[in-house]
């Protein structure tokens, strides 16, 4: 099979498609994907083509700057707290409706929350409460009590600490947690446009199924 390295872009536009479900947006939506190294940020709405760019901000490389203790003792969420709004405030200019966000940081947060009530929805007391979990135990107990993976459950403060920062950047209360992303995305388009799916994954991020 052909191996395709994307850009910060194309992930971003696949996400987006992934998200969406190829389905055009009636507001201004915002995408994002906290990854390990970077996070992509995707900004879609009903008349403007889709802008998207990734920045060299991520929950490990974060961690790998500032923790030293487990769990992060204040101190260090606190500086990756204002790390994490500094490089945010060079993302995409936009006023969104609705944040979305996508991959292992936000659905794990979910994880550390969760009732059984099924809420998709992260908002910034949420993560508060999130963080204050995480800090109260090291990331072997969380990641055992919340069937996390130990590499997942030690650079999880640092996601909750960007998700908060991008919250903050954008002035959204919260932000709904989607299952589904780049994966979900790059089949669709694939489907949909064949071989020129990279060619037309601007395009396609706006949307084609009704």
């Amino acid at each position: 099979m052909p191996l395709h390295v994307l850009s910060h872009e194309e992930e971003a536009y696949a996400t987006l498609i992934g998200v969406t479900d190829g389905r055009p947006v009636t507001r201004e939506t915002l995408v994002v994907d906290v990854g390990g190294g970077s996070s992509e940020f995707c900004v879609v709405d009903a008349r403007r083509p889709p802008r998207a760019v990734g920045i060299r901000l991520g929950s490990a490389r974060l961690t790998d700057r500032f923790v030293v203790e487990d769990p992060p003792v204040p101190a260090e969420i606190a500086a990756m707290r204002a790390v994490a709004l500094e490089a945010v405030a060079e993302a995409l200019e936009a006023t969104p409706a609705e944040v979305v966000a996508v991959g292992g940081t936000a659905s794990n947060l979910l994880k550390v929350l969760s009732a059984g009530d099924g809420d998709q929805t992260l908002t910034r007391d949420a993560i508060a409460e999130a963080l204050a979990i995480l800090g109260a135990q090291g990331s072997g107990p969380a990641a055992e009590r919340y069937g996390i993976r130990p590499t997942r459950a030690r650079i999880l403060p640092a996601g909750a600490a960007i998700l908060d920062a991008i919250l903050e950047r954008y002035g959204v209360a919260s932000l709904r947690v989607s299952e589904a992303g780049i994966r979900e995305g790059t089949i669709l388009a694939v489907d949909h446009a064949g071989v020129a799916w990279r060619d037309r994954l601007a395009q396609l991020a706006r949307g084609w199924r009704s």
